[in-house]
């Protein structure tokens, strides 16, 4: 098979499996923290990574939002677990900037999480292992736009950095940014983010003092995000409240 198709195969047979992901980071953070020694990291070292580590995240979910919630329908900001879906080309907006926005805030919300582990080795590796992932799966992808777009996805695609943003080639968004897209489509990767924090600090607590402390304000916080992430399931799900005309 030609390294062409291979890389596309692989990229698409990636992209099918890229909800086990976080499956696989969980089970690596348990040996690291368990080996990670941060006896060297003042409480004030602690709490200043700890800060970087949320603010990563929510920089993640940040770009993710704007992008989910300046997609029109149809567009190639939008696929399914199936495979690539795209009816039109999205190059305005945040996709005027960077090609994987998507991909980008995963990155960062993953990162955040990996942080949180105070193993600064553990970031490098997930660095390079996300870059090796996510290379097939952005290859497969641009593979299905380029045959369905053919010279305006080229033109776009020549002008336009696949995953480190140009703020200078901003172009104004075709549709505004809508919250309700947002809370319909987001509420479960952040609700997978904080759960993922939760984890690393129970495990890191379990390790240390060989018990797990519940009243937390991790532990609210996972609460908190708990039950708000019930009600947008239910709204997305039995009612017509967060659907809006013309969005994905």
């Amino acid at each position: 098979m030609a390294l062409v198709n291979a890389f596309e195969k692989e990229g698409n047979f990636l992209f099918k499996h890229r909800g086990e992901i976080p499956i696989v980071l969980f089970l690596a953070a348990v040996p690291v923290v368990y080996f990670t020694n941060t006896s060297f990291l003042s409480g004030q070292a602690r709490i200043v990574i700890s800060v970087a580590a949320v603010a990563l995240s929510l920089l993640g979910f940040f770009i993710r939002a704007i992008a989910i919630g300046t997609t029109p329908k149809g567009t190639s900001g939008r696929n399914t677990k199936e495979g690539q879906v795209a009816e039109s080309l999205n190059t305005t907006g945040i996709y005027s900037m960077v090609r994987h926005p998507l991909y980008l805030g995963n990155y960062f919300m993953w990162t955040g999480i990996v942080l949180f582990t105070f193993n600064f080795a553990f970031v490098v590796i997930v660095t390079l292992a996300f870059w090796l992932y996510y290379e097939r799966i952005m290859f497969a992808e641009e593979r299905f736009l380029e045959r369905k777009f053919g010279q305006a996805y080229m033109d776009w695609a020549n002008a336009t950095p696949a995953f480190i943003p140009c703020i200078r080639k901003h172009k104004k968004n075709v549709v505004p940014f809508s919250l309700k897209s947002v809370l319909r489509r987001e509420y479960s990767g952040v609700l997978a983010t904080v759960v993922g924090f939760v984890f690393i600090e129970d495990l890191r607590a379990y390790f240390s003092a060989g018990t797990f402390k519940w009243e937390t304000p991790w532990h609210l916080a996972l609460i908190a995000t708990l039950l708000i992430s019930l009600i947008l399931r239910s709204l997305k799900h039995h009612t017509s409240v967060l659907r809006e005309e013309g969005r994905s």
